[in-house]
């Protein structure tokens, strides 16, 4: 049975509802890939599958357009997979279980995948439908956008002719972006040694936090639970003798981590202390996060006693002394744009394993020497401590361009249809239009969407009517171009 048959437009929910029943986590796009690949097939249409994945799929122009300038549509195909706590699915074989909420449509207990899942069914749909006016329509569908924008910097586009971008990877109805922040991951190691100690468990979990994208929710001042969990640590290690035998939390570097947990060895008669310890930070947590995390708790379950194996004294003060000195968040406002972050980090994921404390950070920034020096500041704290950093997913800021036909013709398009003005803006998250300006001289691009509400968390909810109106205006965009 079809979720979403009765929502409007019928071919877009359609095809939202096939690409959710497909397992399309970042790393994990063949499934989708090959469902793009079979698409295109069964109507007789160009495509190109490389091996990353990556899918191109070609319609000529409909009559009467075949002198028209050829348009790109483009979106990514893998979404970030995050889960409510408890709830149980496996990402990698398992589908999403869609429900509608009102004029939201969500999915149960994990991320929605509108990011960007909604630009794949809108350009499915658009190709499916041979009663539309358009352009040559070449259609680009790239992987593993949400761990570095991969698939674009390594997609061949060759065979395209056009040089008009449609991106459909935003999330704010009637708000065009023109421009956009680089970016990069991080990825530091820093090396520990382990040895045996005798004494009573106590987990730490730090949870509740509101989480969000780490580019357009950076300015949002939500707690970072890896850097919350280090100040925890080190407020306890001030007060009692804190041996670490576990560490972790974050799944993706370009989300705020919601959540972390720590196993900590002390002695058997201090186990109340900690927890009287605990409970303090917590109130104090729990004040200055009031408005922008309310739902902060930290919990303590205490274990047995025996011996575990936990970080020397060494490796816990390279620990301790990383997570309360590395720099996250907004570094930089703009000067240019008010109220645009230009500068800003997230650390993401954080690993603790036999050979070494490992954090992914991303790093993003519209001004390529600030990006640059943030890494430098990272790599001076990871070697100060005697260990090793890595760059990956290097990727370039979009660039504003002063003169745009796209975006002359959205706003007349936009004018007409909706007596309102567009909002042309910039945007600090990273999105592709700057890998595939590089690779399209002359580039002309605007990236839009409808509206979708707490991306990259399971709370993500997409406007089912904003996703109506934004179809019914690609297709209106379209047909002006003739």
């Amino acid at each position: 049975m079809s979720v979403l048959e009765n929502l409007q437009p019928q071919n877009v929910f359609h095809y939202f509802e096939e690409i959710s029943r497909i397992p399309h986590g970042s790393c994990h796009t063949k499934q989708i890939s090959d469902y793009l690949v079979n698409f295109a097939r069964e109507r007789d249409l160009f495509y190109c599958q490389d091996q990353d994945n990556n899918v191109v799929i070609i319609k000529e122009a409909s009559a009467g357009y075949e002198d028209a300038e050829p348009v790109i549509i483009q979106g990514h195909m893998d979404m970030v997979c995050e889960k409510e706590e408890g709830y149980e699915i496996d990402f990698e074989k398992e589908g999403l279980t869609l429900y509608t909420d009102g004029d939201f449509l969500k999915a149960k207990g994990t991320t929605l995948g509108g990011d960007d899942g909604i630009a794949v069914a809108y350009a499915l749909a658009v190709l499916d439908d041979d009663t539309l006016c358009h352009p040559r329509l070449e259609v680009v569908i790239t992987t593993d956008e949400e761990i570095g924008l991969l698939g674009a910097k390594s997609i061949d586009l060759s065979m395209l002719k056009g040089h008009i971008l449609l991106n459909i990877d935003s999330d704010i109805e009637g708000h065009f972006l023109t421009s956009c922040a680089g970016g990069l991951s991080a990825h530091v190691q820093i090396p520990v040694n382990y040895q045996q100690e005798n004494g009573v468990l106590a987990s730490i979990r730090l949870h509740g936090l509101e989480g969000g994208h780490s580019g357009s929710e950076i300015d949002k001042e939500h707690a970072n639970a890896i850097i919350v969990m280090g100040r925890i640590l080190k407020y306890l290690e001030m007060r009692m003798q804190v041996k670490i035998a576990a560490l972790g939390g974050g799944l993706k570097d370009n989300a705020i981590p919601r959540e972390v947990s720590a196993d900590v060895v002390i002695a058997a008669d201090e186990a109340e202390a900690l927890q009287n310890y605990v409970s303090d930070i917590t109130h104090i947590l729990q004040k200055e996060y009031q408005v922008s995390d309310p739902k902060l708790s930290v919990d303590v379950k205490i274990g047995e006693e025996k011996a575990y194996d936990v970080l020397d004294m060494a490796s816990v003060q390279k620990v301790l002394f990383y997570l309360r000195n590395v720099p996250n968040g907004v570094m930089h406002m703009s000067t240019n744009i008010k109220g645009l972050v230009e500068t800003s980090l997230n650390a993401g994921i954080m690993k603790l394993n036999r050979e070494c404390f490992y954090v992914s950070t991303s790093v993003r920034s519209s001004v390529k020497s600030r990006k640059e020096e943030l890494f430098d500041r990272l790599a001076y704290l990871t070697e100060f401590l005697g260990g090793e950093i890595d760059m990956e997913g290097d990727y370039p800021a979009w660039e504003y361009r002063t003169e745009s036909k796209i975006r002359d013709q959205v706003q007349k398009v936009y004018r007409e249809m909706f007596g309102a003005e567009p909002v042309f803006e910039a945007i600090h998250a990273g999105l592709e239009c700057g890998i595939l300006s590089d690779k399209i001289a002359g580039l002309d691009a605007v990236s839009f969407g409808p509206d979708n509400f707490d991306i990259h968390t399971p709370r993500e909810r997409l406007s089912i009517s904003s996703a109506g109106r934004v179809y019914r205006f690609i297709v209106e965009l379209l047909r002006s171009m003739k």
